[in-house]
């Protein structure tokens, strides 16, 4: 699932090339939005909010002058394409097209979005007021941050570091990174966790050195396969000491039910259950 920086970079570059142009043809391949229309509104700003992304339109002042947001989320494989005059977006299959915005220059369209819905952008907090201190958002507030992580001391810290409502921007390979570099188990309790205003600093500087790139690299080395230090690693030596990481997979809910990847040298404590 894409992370908050690379949602931060989908908003960023649908804000240079949206930001400020009038739309002239709209289309939403989508039952509930089928009939929408917002030929004449002007994006006023493309934004991310943690994972979740949001086109911001005006009104054309003949109409009601309303401000609107559109929603979207990418989860596993939603994306936003940006096509010039005559370039094949076409070609793609219509069925994985969910929304086409055009202007008089370019054409965005987004496949595979989930979570597509429009609103006024006054009611925003209806679909992300739920959301924690954004890592890469004007709201950003790593004391707040840190307080929510460690609100439940007793839930194991790779849970807390996903839940969207603490921080919002962590995914799976933030998660894993963070443990990692923290040198804590994924499955070691909050409360066990030492200094978590470092966690949150760490989770910040990750997703910010990142932001303006696809690539996600935590290691600081740019060659493939050694982009991050255990991240979809599992059975291959850890970079740091050799040892082999291993993955385990946590249960029993929507948010722990993801696969860790650990160290057992480099991150020792708690391991998953019926694991040694």
């Amino acid at each position: 699932m894409p992370e908050g920086d690379t949602v931060w970079l989908h908003a960023h570059r649908l804000h240079e090339a949206l930001g400020g142009a009038t739309l002239i043809r709209s289309d939403f391949r989508l039952p509930k939005l089928a009939t929408v229309d917002l030929a004449g509104h002007v994006v006023r700003e493309v934004a991310s909010r943690g994972k979740h992304l949001l086109v911001r339109t005006q009104a054309p002042e003949t109409a009601d002058g309303a401000a609107w947001s559109l929603h979207s989320h990418l989860r596993m494989d939603g994306t936003w394409g940006i096509f010039g005059p005559g370039q094949p977006w076409r070609r793609r299959p219509a069925h994985t097209i969910r929304v086409v915005l055009e202007t008089a220059k370019l054409t965005a369209v987004g496949f595979h979005l989930h979570d597509v819905a429009l609103l006024p952008t006054a009611h925003e907090g209806e679909l992300v007021g739920h959301l924690g201190p954004d890592l890469l958002g004007p709201d950003w507030d790593p004391d707040e941050a840190a307080r929510r992580l460690g609100a439940d001391p007793d839930r194991d810290i790779a849970t807390a570091l996903l839940d969207q409502r603490n921080l919002a921007g962590v995914g799976n390979l933030y998660k894993a990174e963070i443990c990692f570099l923290r040198g804590v188990s994924p499955w070691a309790r909050v409360g066990d966790v030492p200094d978590l205003p470092a966690v949150v600093g760490l989770a910040r500087r990750l997703l910010y050195a990142n932001r303006e790139r696809w690539p996600q690299i935590t290691t600081g080395d740019t060659r493939r396969g050694r982009q991050v230090w255990v991240f979809e690693r599992s059975g291959r030596p850890c970079l740091r000491c050799g040892t082999l990481v291993r993955s385990g997979q946590h249960g029993g809910g929507r948010i722990e039910d993801r696969l860790n990847y650990w160290c057992p040298t480099c991150q020792p404590g708690t391991t998953p259950p019926n694991r040694p």
